[in-house]
């Protein structure tokens, strides 16, 4: 094997930043740039297969993008429906999964998305996590919300930490990184070894 090839990461994240800029530098509009943007995504997502990256997160739509201007909101939300394309995923056996606050997205594409994680629940060779209206300060707070939620729902706790949990409540020191990580949204996968933003 190729030396340059045997330090592969297991996790790359890329934070997709820069398409509309790119569109307009050429004289399109910003959702030009997006739509090259889901052909960049398409080759990536095949490269890192060929390369048998475990697990890819491509942070494509930010709490924040909420604020952008409505028209250029709904073209993304409209990109997002029409290229989820279930035939990448299955050809190349990838599972899709999405972090981030679905609940704010519209039905449609929430119903989308849903179906497309469903059938690409089995495979194995590799994991797309797709962020969508994602922040960290978002994550965080879901993941207390749950570790609160479950304090009131003593069964509802894993084994490790209920064993350090006193019945009807929880100590501050019973709280660590291990415990806050397993809330996360992102507790399947491991760090990001790499982090790409374009």
């Amino acid at each position: 094997m190729n030396e340059a090839l045997t330090n592969i990461p297991q996790h790359v994240a890329i934070i997709m930043d820069g398409n509309g800029r790119w569109a307009k530098e050429r004289g399109q509009e910003r959702r030009y740039g997006h739509q090259a943007g889901v052909e960049t995504v398409r080759r990536i997502t095949e490269e890192c297969v060929r390369l048998v990256v475990k697990y890819l997160t491509l942070y494509a739509f930010s709490t924040e993008n909420w604020n952008r201007p409505t028209d250029e909101v709904s073209a993304l939300m409209g990109l997002i429906l029409s290229s989820l394309e279930d035939e990448i995923f299955m050809q190349n056996t990838v599972k899709f999964t999405v972090i981030g606050n679905m609940k704010r997205l519209p039905d449609d594409i929430q119903v989308r998305l849903q179906e497309t994680m469903d059938h690409t629940a089995k495979n194995d060779r590799m994991t797309v996590a797709v962020a969508l209206s994602y922040s960290s300060r978002w994550e965080i707070t879901e993941a207390v919300r749950r570790i609160v939620t479950d304090v009131h729902d003593m069964e509802e706790l894993p084994q490790n930490i209920l064993k350090n949990w006193k019945t009807g409540g929880i100590r501050a020191e019973d709280i660590t990184e291990e415990t806050i990580s397993q809330y996360l949204c992102t507790n399947f996968m491991p760090d990001p070894d790499l982090l790409i933003r374009t």
